[in-house]
């Protein structure tokens, strides 16, 4: 048996502004928390359109510091669980194109974790693009409801 020292997993986490993405972070912190290995915070932001000279760097700079924060509020919230591996990465251009590149490049992600948005609509573009290529996914993907609380989530971890 390997021992969770050894144990290299990582749980890639997909984080955007919304609450639900909250429940894929406390799952995959109590998970990592319990079993070991390492959250990855990920998030897209959109290639800005060719506006005009020098307006696409000016877009570009505030969707990354915008992004910044929302990886900077979720790392928080993993220091608050303890003892927790975790890291982030920032790409841009299209979410799902993105995110395969990235599980493609990392082999150690061994788990994509989203959450379904509490929205009557569905459960996201994500959720939906994601479960509908899980057949030819790498990696198990994992969709916590968003409807769900940390305690909820915690229990299930």
């Amino acid at each position: 048996m390997v021992s969770q020292v050894e144990y290299k997993r990582k749980f890639l986490v997909v984080i955007d502004e919304t609450e639900e993405c909250d429940r894929a972070v406390t799952f995959a912190a109590w998970r990592v928390k319990r079993t070991g290995g390492t959250v990855v915070l990920m998030t897209v932001v959109p290639k800005p359109e060719f506006i005009g000279l020098g307006v696409e760097d000016v877009l570009r700079a505030e969707a990354v510091e915008e992004a910044e924060r929302n990886l900077d509020r979720r790392m928080a919230r993993i220091k608050e669980i303890g003892d927790v591996r975790a890291e982030s990465v920032i790409r841009e251009g299209s979410g799902p194109e993105q995110i395969e590149r990235v599980i493609d490049k990392d082999h150690g992600i061994a788990i994509l974790v989203l959450a379904a948005s509490k929205s009557p609509d569905g459960p996201g573009p994500l959720v939906t693009h994601f479960a509908a290529r899980a057949n030819v996914l790498p990696i198990p993907l994992t969709i916590v409801p968003g409807r769900m609380s940390d305690d909820e989530v915690i229990a299930i971890c």
